[in-house]
């Protein structure tokens, strides 16, 4: 499993069997004895990326001034793209053949979701375009358009971000 991180750390977006088993120096059949098939081998990254990144979520609603939580909630969410973006890429390039991987994407946009309320609990009773709005802004989609897409630097992509989840957030209630 750590050979398949590596890959993908390394920009190797969908690595083979045999790319894996190389990395790792051992035989195809010793990769596919240790995860019988391409979901079992998703699911134990996932577990390992998990850990090393739940301490950038929240699990109880956040107080204080409304500007310090939106700093927060984008220092930290941007933190999160950061470190996944090779994976959340990996993933997505493969999802539609790994039935791990679409479950997988809904868990993750439905954390995201509840990680923005912890953080915003304005949202609730705001307009649900303002509600969709922010999830949109601080969603990985917008995010990697910003940096692979329109090329934009990190600090470039962070200040976009920030002013349009800012400009969205004096519409909250």
């Amino acid at each position: 499993m750590g050979a398949m991180l590596d890959l993908i750390a390394e920009g190797t977006l969908s690595p083979t069997a045999q790319q894996v088993a190389e990395r790792a120096d051992v035989g195809v059949r010793t990769v596919f004895r240790h995860f019988s098939d391409m979901d079992t081998l998703f699911a134990t990254m996932n577990e390992r990326l998990t850990e090393e990144v739940e301490s950038l979520f929240v699990d109880k609603i956040q107080s204080g001034p409304l500007e310090d939580r939106l700093e927060s909630l984008i220092e930290r969410r941007l933190a999160l793209f950061e470190k996944l973006a090779p994976f959340l890429r990996s993933s997505g390039l493969q999802r539609a053949r790994s039935a791990f991987l679409l479950a997988q994407h809904d868990r993750n946009v439905r954390a995201l979701r509840r990680d923005l309320r912890r953080w915003l609990p304005e949202v609730e009773p705001a307009e649900p375009e303002v509600a969709e709005g922010l999830e949109m802004a601080l969603s990985f989609e917008a995010f990697n358009r910003l940096r692979i897409d329109q090329r934009l630097s990190a600090r470039r992509a962070h200040n976009a971000i920030k002013r349009i989840v800012v400009a969205l957030a004096a519409s909250l209630p």
